[in-house]
């Protein structure tokens, strides 16, 4: 079952890259009294990952800031040490990179995807969406992995 607007988020873990290194993170202690804008990638380092969507928002942070979004957080199915390295290359100091390295919080969302054609294995889906107190407001999913329409940052802030 897909997640929709009205639904709470799951109990889930992320990794983190903290100071001193990888550290563990839950949904409660991310989404819980925070408006937060989530978005996910099907892989860090891919051409429509890194040449749109997550520019889009690297350039949308003071507006999302503006419209009162505490934080603004990217999740992929990769390991922590690729999105950290993914994160400084890009430079996306602003978003805090989530690593669902297993997609258990994709498969979670029911937004997961099997890229296994492509090598890629069990991915997310491309989404973005606004989630106040840990419930889902606003939701975009993309069709296929390549897509960037409807997943936009400027989508996200048209909606507020």
């Amino acid at each position: 079952m897909t997640i929709k607007v009205g639904d709470k988020l799951p109990d889930a873990k992320f990794a983190v890259m903290g100071e001193g290194g990888p550290k563990p993170v839950s949904t409660r202690e991310l989404f819980d009294g925070k408006t937060v804008v989530l978005f996910a990638v099907p892989g860090a380092f891919t051409p429509t990952c890194s040449e749109q969507h997550l520019p889009g928002f690297i350039g949308a942070l003071d507006a999302l800031k503006a419209k009162g979004v505490s934080t603004i957080a990217c999740t992929a199915v990769n390991d922590v040490f690729v999105l950290n390295a993914w994160s400084k290359a890009r430079g996306a100091d602003g978003i805090t990179m989530l690593a669902d390295g297993n997609a258990d919080f994709a498969k979670a969302l029911g937004l997961n995807v099997d890229l296994t054609p492509f090598g890629l294995g069990t991915r997310s889906q491309r989404y973005a969406m606004i989630v106040e107190d840990g419930v889902v407001k606003y939701l975009a999913i993309e069709n296929s992995p390549p897509e960037h329409v409807n997943a936009t940052a400027e989508k996200v802030l048209a909606s507020f």
